[in-house]
Parts: structure tokens; sequence; C-alpha cells
């Protein structure tokens, strides 16, 4: 994006109607791949904030591209959950004796 805008700066001002009509296109497709791209990151992490218990608003920090996302990463990785274990399922031998069974006739 710097770069687009360092071009468009530089132009001059009777600029090529060709390279203005591609920068006409190319513009909005480079928003919507930016949009996009962080709609990708920031929606598993949504989900991942809410089940470990933080607030899934956390996630806004993905619109910060490089910086925002990895703060987030830390903070997840890092941070006691709020969550408890799920308890362990414990074998329960059956009862003895068994219940009697009817003869089949």
């Amino acid at each position: 994006m710097h770069e687009l805008a360092l071009f468009l700066q530089t132009m001059p001002r009777q600029a090529n109607p060709d390279v203005l009509r591609f920068m006409t296109v190319m513009v909005p497709i480079l928003i919507l791949v930016y949009v996009l791209m962080i709609a990708v990151v920031m929606v598993p992490c949504w989900f991942i904030l809410k089940k470990a218990g933080f607030s899934p608003w956390l996630s806004l920090l993905c619109l910060l591209p490089t910086l925002g996302t990895l703060v987030l990463l830390y903070v997840i990785a890092f941070a006691e959950w709020k969550v408890m274990p799920a308890p362990k399922m414990v074998w329960q031998p059956p009862a003895y004796p068994p219940p009697p069974v009817a003869p089949q006739v």
C-alpha cells in the first residue's frame, strides 16, 4: 500500500490514462484482499478467545496486522485461561452380582 501511495505522489500531473484506469481497478481489489485476510485471522481468534474465557472483542487487535496479532497471540499463550478442565471419566465396574437373566423358551 505504501508503494502505491508513493507511486501516486510521484506521478506527473498529466498521467497516462491507462495507469489511472489500472489504479482505479487495483485499489479496491487491494482493500478487499486486506479485509478478507483480516477476517480469516479475526474469526478464529474470536472463537478461541470466547472458549478461553476472555472477551472476544480482543480479536479486534487483529486489525493491526503484525503487531496486534502478535500481541494477541502472546496474550492467549501466556495468560491464565478462565475455563475449568473437563472432568476425567472414571471407569465404574459393573454391579455384582449381575441381574438375573430370564431363560429363553
